[in-house]
């Protein structure tokens, strides 16, 4: 059982109220993202309306840049990485507003007002460093751009599941430790390829159980460390990490490359991963709870 929410519970106080503490300055660069992944993690455990979401959306729109972009907290600049947060959490409280993110002439994207050009910036444009979070942001691009046929996926999925070591948990290349936030790079890279049978699910379920707090809620990068927001995210992502689309008629070839959808109702196909229960399933693309996800595509109709 997850003990996750005691934790979470204080997060607008901790994001929005305990700005002189170490923690809050040091991280305060990281604050959307820190939004995102705590808010996700409660919206995943059925509990995101414990929080003030008036409070939480009058701050987030504080941080918007004169050009449109979100930085990581008020003050500092822009970038789409926590434009994309920003948008994310708007999505979850169904307050989305629709942001003009302009390309590059050569289809890439820019991260920031300083051209800055990387793949986490071309998924994070199209929704919105290590090996393997390198891998997930290019084959989560080609997810959400239908083109996942590029990809030998025999190939990538034998290096991908090569990822799992004797503890049951995975890592971001080869020589190095394992950790609970490779439960969602390695998984949601896996599961978009359809190759995630080829790891051993109990052992991974164990790894991130065996990585809580039991007493004082959240996750660790690995059992015994210390828990943080960004590890009780993933790990709580990690184990209900589905493919599940419910998209418009023949929509599903266009947006994900995974099936065609000729009945003229639309179609939901599905996979799911650790099937723990208690938990809302989350798109491995999109990072976001299904129904969400589900919710902004049939908004479109």
């Amino acid at each position: 059982m997850f003990s996750t929410f005691s934790q979470l519970k204080s997060l607008d106080e901790y994001f929005l109220q305990k700005k002189d503490s170490f923690e809050s300055v040091v991280m305060e660069h990281l604050r959307m993202n820190g939004a995102y992944w705590g808010l996700t993690t409660l919206d995943l455990l059925g509990k995101l309306e414990t929080v003030d979401q008036d409070k939480v959306i009058s701050w987030l729109l504080q941080c918007q840049d004169e050009s449109g972009g979100f930085p990581g907290n008020i003050g500092h600049d822009p970038h789409v990485l926590y434009t994309l947060s920003a948008v994310q959490v708007l999505a979850l409280f169904d307050k989305l507003h629709v942001l003009d993110i302009d390309k590059n002439d050569d289809g890439s994207f820019s991260g920031d007002m300083w051209g800055e050009v990387d793949t986490r910036a071309a998924t994070y444009g199209s929704a919105a460093y290590d090996i393997i979070d390198t891998i997930f942001c290019c084959v989560g691009a080609l997810a959400i751009t239908g083109s996942l046929h590029y990809i030998d996926k025999d190939l990538l999925g034998w290096w991908l599941c090569e990822r799992q070591v004797q503890s049951g948990g995975l890592n971001g290349r080869p020589e190095k430790l394992p950790d609970v936030c490779y439960s969602w790079w390695v998984l949601s890279s896996l599961i978009l390829i359809d190759r995630v049978h080829w790891i051993d699910k109990g052992k991974l379920a164990k790894f991130i159980l065996d990585s809580q707090d039991k007493d004082n809620g959240g996750i660790s990068d690995r059992p015994d460390d210390a828990v943080d927001v960004y590890h009780t995210y993933f790990g709580v992502a990690g184990m209900k990490n589905s493919r599940v689309f419910s998209f418009l008629p023949n929509e599903v070839d266009k947006a994900v490359g995974v099936c065609s959808d000729t009945s003229g109702e639309g179609r939901e196909v599905g996979l799911s991963l650790l099937e723990y229960s208690g938990l809302k399933a989350i798109d491995p693309a999109y990072a976001l709870p299904v129904d969400v996800v589900n919710r902004i595509f049939f908004s479109r109709k």
